[in-house]
């Protein structure tokens, strides 16, 4: 067992215009423009499998342009969160899962499942949807985390169930959704959104080390204290733990280098 986890910080995708000038070299092939990310950052959150499926081969060409280490989170197709009935999204979770994610091989990240904010909290179907969750797909195994948008769900019942099935849920600094700042499995998953593009590192410099210091003791298996818990009484087991943070919709055009400057400080 090491001492700490590792902390990987990245990118909602990497297709966006402005970065040809504020983060990728000039004249860069797009076709290249995956494998130069690769090399800046550690991981990137994919938002084009929100919305429709990808062949196989798509999956393997991500895995090749990228090197060791590096991950791929992949965002659940929405025809699996956005429904009034989470229980009856088998054949919806099922699809998204063997449309070949697992081409991504040891690349493969965290799975998100995002929920629209107007999705409440309903304990009982919210279970069943988490017993839909498999450990893991083609004898890779599968790490989730959930991203309830909806205030409702800062309860302890919330995180108490999610520690039962060990899933995570998204720590989002954002102005508007909940944050969870709660450890409920054995990895943190934080999506920072309030930067600026008129920031050089998408958050200011001393917020990004505030962030770094969190992270650290994140992966060194504590809870940072100055993070607000939905359940405060509650204690997660102190062992390492993977951390993943992504500059995210917040200061867009300066995110890339919001997340490298991340990454020096952890």
């Amino acid at each position: 067992m090491t001492p700490s986890g590792t902390i990987r910080t990245g990118i909602g995708g990497w297709v966006f215009e402005p970065w040809n000038e504020s983060f990728y070299p000039p004249k860069l092939p797009k076709t290249k423009q995956l494998q130069h990310a690769g090399r800046e950052l550690a991981a990137i959150e994919v938002n084009g499998t929100y919305y429709g499926s990808q062949k196989p081969a798509t999956f393997a060409k991500w895995a090749s342009d990228v090197p060791d280490g590096f991950v791929f989170s992949l965002k659940a197709s929405r025809y699996c969160t956005n429904r009034k009935v989470l229980a009856e999204a088998s054949p919806s979770i099922g699809k998204f899962l063997t449309q070949g994610i697992t081409e991504l091989g040891d690349r493969l990240g965290p799975i998100l499942w995002q929920f629209m904010a107007t999705k409440a909290f309903d304990p009982e179907d919210f279970e069943a949807f988490l017993q839909l969750l498999p450990k893991s797909q083609d004898g890779i195994a599968l790490r989730h985390v959930v991203e309830p948008r909806h205030a409702s769900f800062q309860v302890p019942e919330f995180i108490d169930l999610l520690a039962r099935y060990e899933v995570a849920a998204v720590l989002a600094d954002h102005d508007d959704y909940p944050m969870f700042a709660d450890v409920t499995g054995d990895f943190v998953y934080a999506r920072l959104q309030k930067g600026s593009d008129d920031i050089a590192t998408c958050y200011p410099p001393d917020a990004i080390t505030r962030w770094a210091d969190r992270f650290k003791t994140y992966a060194g298996g504590g809870a940072p204290d100055d993070l607000p818990r939905v359940a405060a009484e509650r204690t997660a087991a102190k062992k390492p733990r993977d951390v993943f943070a992504f500059f995210i919709t917040g200061g867009k055009v300066n995110a890339p280098h919001g997340a490298m400057a991340l990454q020096k400080l952890v």
